[in-house]
């Protein structure tokens, strides 16, 4: 990006706008009009001519979204890698320190063991705050656990949006019809909005941008309080990037296109399968049972016109639905842009 000039895509300058605008209407502009908006080269929602040097064509706004939201999609992805090489790297090390005293609130980390601790450092982290609360809720497919935290965590929920806060949260795709998430929405009043994706990370609350709670591990017992900034701010862009990527649930649900004939769960099924995990894997991952999954396996079959396991992954990746991003609709098509005669 051109020193001086430095924003992304969401932010677009307004020069840049009207100048992308511009070049929408009429099909190209002078490289003389570059001038006050360089980002759009930098952003490549501009290219020059090849036969001219002197104009610039507009990349049509449909295929810059998706390069952009591929290559969101890429760092998320990569994002998520790391945060498993890094649970992993530290686990065991988390596991020999537990056992050590610690200092009060003012240490950076804290070992919290059993539901009743977990849940009295939460509540008198929340009972303090009055800004946000960022969370990511994965299914763990025991809805008596779900309910439970969910009788626990309403009231001082609804205490911050009281105070005036916030709250976010991100689930799995799965957990979009499921009674308990859906009677949480229509009972909380104030701030609140949700979205989904096929795969989150872990159970994660952010506090005020200044506390996190994570499990250790894959033990639901034991979490850990987190206040060491540099942490504090890793978890949150990771939040974030996933609430850009996400399909709004509340309080205005949005739903996903099929796509030749593709559902968006199967697309992820997909993806899963030519990675060669098992049915099991896929769906721990995409939050549901197996039953499930292997239903959905098997009308993706069907569509695809498969009669075998290797023959699936195989037509998978030569029909290219994996190619085309989850926020892709079969209507998003830029029209023909007229050349100025």
């Amino acid at each position: 990006m051109t020193e001086g000039h430095t924003h992304g895509a969401e932010d677009l300058c307004a020069a840049g706008r009207k100048l992308y605008e511009q070049a929408l209407r009429e099909g190209r502009v002078s490289a003389a009009h570059l001038e006050p908006a360089p980002c759009l080269v930098d952003l490549g929602l501009l290219h020059t001519v090849l036969d001219d040097l002197g104009w610039l064509e507009p990349v049509a706004p449909a295929v810059a979204l998706h390069r952009m939201l591929r290559a969101s999609g890429d760092r998320i992805a990569d994002e998520r890698r790391r945060e498993e090489r890094l649970s992993e790297a530290f686990a065991p090390l988390m596991q020999i320190d537990a056992g050590r005293p610690t200092t009060a609130d003012t240490s950076a980390t804290k070992m919290l063991s059993g539901g009743v601790q977990i849940n009295r450092a939460i509540s008198r982290v929340m009972a303090e705050a009055d800004q946000e609360v960022l969370s990511v809720q994965p299914s763990t497919h025991k809805s008596e656990v779900h309910e439970a935290a969910h009788a626990i965590s309403l009231d001082r929920d609804q205490a911050l949006l009281d105070r005036g806060g916030r709250i976010r949260t991100l689930y799995q795709h799965t957990q979009r019809h499921v009674p308990y998430v859906i009677a949480r929405y229509e009972q909380l009043q104030g701030d609140v909005e949700a979205r989904t994706l096929d795969e989150v990370t872990d159970r994660l609350i952010v506090i005020d941008r200044s506390v996190a709670f994570i499990p250790v591990s894959n033990t639901p017992s034991v979490a850990l309080e987190v206040r060491h900034p540099a942490l504090i701010a890793f978890f949150v862009t990771t939040f974030d990037r996933l609430w850009r990527l996400a399909t709004p649930m509340y309080p205005e649900a949005i739903r996903q296109p099929t796509l030749n004939g593709i559902t968006p769960r199967q697309r992820a099924i997909a993806s899963l399968l030519v990675e060669g995990h098992t049915d099991a894997v896929i769906a721990d991952r995409l939050g549901m049972n197996i039953r499930t999954a292997r239903v959905h396996i098997a009308k993706l079959a069907a569509t695809l016109g498969s009669e075998s396991r290797a023959q699936l992954g195989y037509l998978i990746g030569q029909s290219g639905i994996l190619d085309q991003g989850p926020r892709e609709s079969p209507t998003l098509q830029a029209p023909p842009v007229p050349r100025p005669r």
